[in-house]
């Protein structure tokens, strides 16, 4: 029998979670950052996925961990299959959701101008994603949850603080959708190695049954 929880540096993440149905925590990391020769965290990062993504990725049977993790193809195979998507951020080092909200801008613009994919709609989206973490506030343990239905174009941004209400944020811009998937599940160019790391040890596994 799994364990119903994965620790993930401290911090508890379910190792299912139901949506519209059931998804599986099939990678997990953190995001840090050398300053100062100091490792800072920022934030653990959980990734669920309907289990019927393997069925999509037949492909890669029999890939090594090491060798899946180095195949962008593969990565873009995991963001491009119609399945639902689930990336659970959960707050290690406080940070103002507006500091947030510009590292969201920066990656997804520098990453849809380099696909010649920016323009006033893309800018216009960004402005709103920025506005909508503009006010809030990230302590430790606060969770940042980022819904892709299978599918579907949109995605759902919710933000969940200590004592306050769930606030939602629905982003229906497709380019800028697919690339904060990309910011998160896209290989090499990923925000966090260690979770990419976890995604192709997990799914190596899986194709391997």
């Amino acid at each position: 029998m799994a364990s119903e929880t994965v620790m993930v540096d401290e911090i508890s993440y379910p190792s299912t979670i139901t949506t519209t149905k059931p998804l599986s925590l099939l990678g997990h990391g953190i995001k840090d950052m050398e300053i100062h020769f100091l490792q800072v965290k920022f934030y653990t990062i959980g990734v669920y996925l309907d289990p019927e993504i393997v069925n999509h990725l037949t492909q890669w049977k029999g890939t090594a961990p090491k060798e899946l993790e180095e195949k962008e193809e593969f990565f873009d195979g995991v963001i491009a299959a119609p399945v639902e998507k689930v990336i659970r951020l959960v707050v290690i080092k406080e940070i103002k959701g507006a500091q947030y909200g510009v590292q969201i801008e920066t990656a997804v613009r520098d990453r849809l101008a380099a696909d010649d994919k920016y323009e006033d709609e893309e800018e216009a989206e960004l402005e709103k994603i920025v506005e909508f973490f503009q006010s809030k506030y990230f302590k430790k343990n606060s969770v940042i949850t980022y819904h892709f239905p299978a599918n579907s174009p949109t995605a759902e941004i919710v933000v969940s603080l200590e004592g306050k209400e769930d606030s939602k944020f629905v982003v229906e811009n497709a380019n800028v959708v697919e690339t904060i998937k990309k910011w998160y599940l896209g290989g090499s160019s990923a925000i966090s190695p260690s979770t990419i790391s976890s995604l192709a040890t997990t799914f190596s596994q899986e194709l391997s049954k």
